[in-house]
């Protein structure tokens, strides 16, 4: 039974690996890598816009990223939304200027919770490196291009259920709206792999 039960993860371990896509390929940052700072501060602008998250190929249309996609959508919208709602109720004058955020999953490797249930460690790492364009609406200037990574272990995933790749989304979008918050009255440097403490 042992021998076969071996036989049966090696298979599956196998399975995963054929399934390897693109995602594999991808150099992830350094662990001191660093956004530099905006080339203006955010409060120079009285209304903010979130765009929704995009997702290009190889990575669109497959299942696991397309869920990941669908709850980091969620993630942003509660937490980077709230914040931009609390900006938008301040008084705009007469000619307000936009912000527009357009975060995109640009690379992405996410085990959805069925793979992660049967193929458990065996199913590897899932990890998001995500990139966000920050422009002036009106004019189309870019202001910052930040990115985020950020990586949950396959053996945690394994034991968690999937819960830690579920929480690596989570502060995906707790490092977005950080980003956005630090600089807000001034413009600061912003870690691409180190996520804030998120206590909500």
């Amino acid at each position: 039974m042992r021998i076969r039960s071996l036989f049966a993860a090696a298979a599956l371990s196998l399975a995963f690996a054929a399934g390897a896509s693109a995602a594999d390929k991808f150099e992830p940052p350094a662990d001191d890598a660093t956004n530099p700072p905006p080339s203006t501060a955010f409060n120079a602008f009285q209304r903010f816009e979130m765009m929704p998250v995009a997702m290009d190929a190889p990575y669109a249309g497959q299942k696991g990223n397309e869920v990941a996609k669908e709850y980091l959508q969620g993630n942003l919208n509660g937490r980077v939304g709230a914040v931009l709602k609390t900006w938008n109720a301040q008084s705009a004058g007469d000619a307000p200027r936009t912000l527009k955020i357009e975060p995109k999953m640009a690379h992405v490797r996410f085990i959805s919770g069925g793979k992660r249930f049967f193929g458990g460690g065996f199913a590897g790492s899932s990890w998001v490196y995500m990139t966000v364009r920050v422009s002036d609406a009106q004019t189309g200037e870019v202001v910052g291009e930040p990115a985020f990574f950020q990586r949950a272990n396959a053996i945690g995933a394994a034991w968690t259920f999937g819960a830690t790749d579920k929480s690596m989304l989570i502060r995906l979008s707790s490092m977005l709206r950080a980003y956005l918050q630090n600089n807000y009255d001034k413009t600061v440097d912003t870690a691409v792999t180190v996520a804030p403490e998120v206590s909500d």
